[in-house]
């Protein structure tokens, strides 16, 4: 008898603990899968219930942002909610892009919920180089030095 209390006293702070309050929804935080291929680094992330026009994709100093909001459309006046596991409301992702990715050449789809991010691979835009280091004086001071003479 002790061990069915322990069992359903273990369910009820499980059920209860682990839910939003009544009118409080779990913040949305889509889910991602980044790769990269021998050609590309790509990202799918997982919206489901959402149209392609309530999500932004964008690039900014080597930055992909995606970006969006899921709303809850299903709430009626004639239901009183008792749960609500799914998670709803505005989010943001971002990647920092490593300089090899080819930025004009960046597309995005989106089909059954998952939007997909295919950032082609292109030359390293930064290159490894030593750089001299010169008298305190700085490199002009040398120069209008060298011009004196």
């Amino acid at each position: 008898m002790p061990a069915r209390f322990s069992t359903l006293l273990d369910r009820f702070f499980d059920d209860n603990m682990n839910m939003p309050m009544r009118g409080q929804m779990n913040r949305f935080f889509p889910k991602v899968d980044t790769y990269e291929t021998d050609s590309s680094y790509d990202i799918d992330a997982a919206l489901p219930g959402m149209k392609e026009e309530d999500i932004n994709v964008s690039l900014d100093q080597g930055r992909l942002t995606i970006a969006g909001e899921r709303k809850f459309e299903n709430e009626r006046n004639d239901r009183r909610y008792h749960v609500i596991e799914s998670s709803y409301g505005s989010f943001l992702r971002t990647f920092q892009l490593p300089d090899t990715a080819d930025a004009a050449k960046i597309d995005a789809s989106f089909q059954n919920g998952v939007l997909h991010v295919h950032v082609p691979k292109g030359a390293p835009k930064t290159t490894q180089q030593r750089i001299p280091v010169h008298n305190g004086q700085g490199k002009n001071a040398d120069q209008a030095q060298n011009a004196k003479k």
